[in-house]
């Protein structure tokens, strides 16, 4: 047998109180390491807890008003009424969403006169009705009704004089409203060369 000519390393006439000696010295080095290190998921934890705190911290999000749940200035009689359209949007500005709708009677047939109502809804209150932009009086039907960046905007088909036929409007018109001051503003244009706006 041939002798190295190494010095005779501790380890290789180790004994088990060696190891288990071993294993504790480098349990000890390895917890140490991660005392002194931030690691990244308590570094993510304190981000995202941070995250919470701050959401927490600020104001609830708002939901915008049901136009389910709202009365609407509309004499319908026994038919009732019905919502064909509605958006959310906030159109004043201060951080909390109204709901425009667009409601018109219900009916069988035909198509009834709508109107257009902003909706808001008061923290703990019932939504109600604000603003009447189109009054189902005027006798208009509503299409291309859209809220988008604090503005109203639709197209109103109407009738020159009663003698049109209800079924076929002959004046159309642009519309889009905005709110300004303490009221919404209304702005206008016709639709097309071949139609006379309102």
């Amino acid at each position: 047998m041939q002798t190295s000519a190494l010095p005779d390393l501790a380890h290789t006439d180790a004994r088990p109180v060696h190891w288990l000696a071993t294993a504790t010295v480098m349990a000890a080095v390895v917890a140490a390491a991660g005392l002194l290190q931030p690691d990244a998921g308590t570094a993510t934890a304190s981000a995202s807890e941070h995250g919470v705190s701050t959401q927490h911290g600020s104001a609830p999000a708002a939901t915008a008003p049901d136009p389910a749940e709202v009365t609407f200035p509309l004499d319908c009689g026994t038919a009732g009424h019905t919502v064909a359209d509605s958006a959310p949007g906030d159109l004043d500005g201060d951080g909390g969403p109204e709901t425009v709708a667009v409601v018109h009677c219900t009916a069988g047939s035909g198509t009834p006169p709508s109107g257009v109502y902003v909706v808001t809804q008061p923290s703990g209150a019932a939504p109600r009705v604000v603003a009447t932009l189109v009054d189902p009086a005027r006798k208009l039907t509503v299409t291309d009704f859209t809220v988008s960046d604090g503005r109203v905007s639709a197209t109103l088909l109407g009738y020159s004089s009663g003698d049109v036929p209800r079924c076929c409007p002959d004046e159309l018109e642009n519309a889009s409203w905005r709110w300004q001051g303490n009221a919404f503003i209304k702005t206008a244009g016709p639709a097309g060369s071949t139609t006379r706006s309102t």
